[in-house]
């Protein structure tokens, strides 16, 4: 993918987001997204692939962000943090008339071959928004929906950064309910509590001293 983006555009500054997504993991890849988007300039050109699906017939899609970003991506379910939290502004299927050389020997690398070949076209200014494709209606866009039945609602937790500690993220430590042996090991703490504050007291404001 660096190399077609830097055939495309030699001066193009590429950076890497992180290659830690779990494999064909498309909710935490809408996560990390939507995570990192905001810290980057406006019109910053994201190439987001995971892509389980390739060589079907999803959808290859370029979206242009409320926050004025753009992210080439599969339609898949990608989209869904940046969707709810940011908004879209506009979606363009990519129109594959005109793709990179030879691109046609492959139906499994559409990461280069597709996005980061349009990418860089786009961010080199060889290729304007409104020439990537046709439109799609944002609200088409496939999302990741929570899991409803008729007498309930599985939804999942985000995201968990137990490598950086994330608190609030950490939430099983408080919706545990208390067992029999958390209120024996609240109430013994109390009482050795209270049984040193006694003693603190009848010694006159001295611990125990085995030699007085």
């Amino acid at each position: 993918m660096y190399g077609v983006a830097k055939t495309i555009a030699p001066a193009l500054h590429v950076a890497d987001l992180t290659h830690e997504i779990t494999p064909y993991n498309i909710w935490e890849a809408s996560y990390r997204l939507y995570q990192t988007l905001s810290y980057w300039p406006v019109g910053t050109v994201f190439v987001f692939v995971v892509d389980p699906g390739v060589g079907s017939d999803r959808k290859s899609v370029c979206a242009l962000t409320k926050t004025g970003h753009y992210v080439y991506y599969t339609d898949n379910g990608t989209l869904t943090h940046i969707a709810k939290f940011f908004g879209l502004k506009a979606v363009r299927k990519i129109n594959e008339i005109e793709p990179l050389a030879h691109s046609d020997e492959s139906h499994t690398f559409h990461g280069h071959d597709v996005y980061a070949y349009n990418g860089a076209r786009l961010a080199s200014g060889q290729l304007d928004f409104s020439d990537i494709g046709p439109k799609i209606n944002p609200a088409t866009i496939v999302k990741l929906p929570p899991v409803v039945t008729a007498d309930s609602i599985t939804g999942m937790v985000d995201i968990l950064d137990v490598r950086f500690g994330s608190k609030k993220k950490r939430t099983w430590y408080t919706q545990q309910p208390f067992k029999a042996s958390d209120w024996f090991v609240v109430i013994l703490a109390i009482a050795l509590f209270g049984i040193t504050l006694y003693l603190f007291k009848l010694n006159h404001g001295r611990f125990y001293d085995p030699f007085n």
